[in-house]
């Protein structure tokens, strides 16, 4: 009988992730500019000719509705955050045999039309129909191209942090798809509805492509939101951070069911927003760029010169995993 601890649902810890996973890397080669590491969203390869190859690859987790569209979207974002572009994804997805042919073809054409929208070639991948698993399990790897590398360590002292959107769009989008009945008494029905359709505005391609000249460093916070998103970047460039928690953007509807529901909305899976830091010489400029395209950027702080800490820096679990399994009281 094993002597292991059951672990709980969500990303391995950075301590598990160092015990068992980045010691295990293959070969070394020195074309990898950014590999895999705590809070990098995609690794970027020097490669022939004047552009670096970026390559990130994500799950789909906790969503049932729109799962093929939000495939290509986590993943878009990852290489967005490296500011590339991205161009070609290969697609795994394995179904239970009760969900049948056609559940095969919807999730495959949710991807074809967000692929077409973003222009990104399906270029390979696996479809089968399996008896050990009870919900479909979808993953894609995504390969997309770029002028520089975004590396943590040209993160300085005195930086300006900056969020893009309202933090916590695609949790609660997910909340109000799949648990809406959570929402009642607290959200009217068209609110409801509204808040399901923040999952259109879960990419931050957009965001990256603004603040690309900008940025020393962008991310895009997944699971665990935007304290796990702070603590990935901290880890990675050794600094700390003073955060102003006021400042941090958050939509009426949020703060009405997170109060009502009792959770921290900054511990909940942030896709749809993302993270910069920008020089302080450079924090004016970038604000002034969003300011004329209309798209939100709130400055939530800025990085100390204070060394990181794990104890100071350990983020709260992700909210979104208690939440869809919450029994009704």
């Amino acid at each position: 009988m094993s002597g292991e601890m059951k672990n709980q649902s969500g990303k391995l810890s950075p301590e598990a992730l160092s015990r068992s996973v980045f010691g295990a890397l293959g070969a070394v080669r020195p074309e990898v500019i950014v590999g895999p590491a705590v809070g990098e969203d995609a690794a970027v390869i020097r490669w022939p000719g004047e552009k670096l190859l970026v390559f990130a690859a994500d799950p789909i987790v906790g969503a049932a509705k729109g799962a093929g569209k939000l495939l290509v979207r986590i993943n878009v974002n990852d290489i967005a955050s490296k500011g590339g572009e991205p161009a070609y994804i290969a697609v795994t997805l394995i179904f239970p045999p009760h969900m049948g042919e056609s559940a095969v073809s919807g999730v495959m054409s949710e991807i074809h039309i967000e692929c077409k929208r973003l222009g990104i070639a399906v270029v390979g991948g696996h479809t089968e129909f399996n008896d050990f698993y009870n919900h479909p399990v979808l993953s894609a790897a995504l390969i997309g191209t770029a002028d520089r590398a975004y590396v943590a360590s040209d993160i300085r002292p005195g930086d300006v942090i900056f969020v893009t959107g309202h933090i916590g769009t695609e949790g609660m989008a997910i909340l109000a798809s799949d648990r809406p009945d959570l929402l009642k008494g607290v959200m009217s029905e068209s609110e409801t509805a509204e808040i399901e359709g923040w999952m259109e505005e879960t990419s931050v391609l957009e965001e990256s492509r603004l603040m690309r000249d900008h940025a020393s460093f962008m991310h895009d916070p997944t699971e665990g939101g935007f304290w796990g998103g702070l603590g990935e970047i901290c880890r990675l460039s050794g600094l700390s951070a003073d955060i102003d928690v006021a400042s941090a953007p958050l939509h009426e509807y949020t703060r009405r069911v997170s109060t009502a529901l009792g959770f921290d909305p900054l511990s909940l899976v942030a896709s749809g927003s993302l993270m910069a830091v920008v020089s302080a010489e450079k924090a004016h400029i970038a604000e002034g760029v969003f300011a004329e395209s209309g798209v939100a950027l709130s400055r939530v702080g800025r990085m100390t010169d204070r060394p990181y800490l794990a104890a100071d820096m350990t983020a709260p679990p992700e909210e979104l995993w208690g939440l869809l399994k919450r029994d009704l009281a």
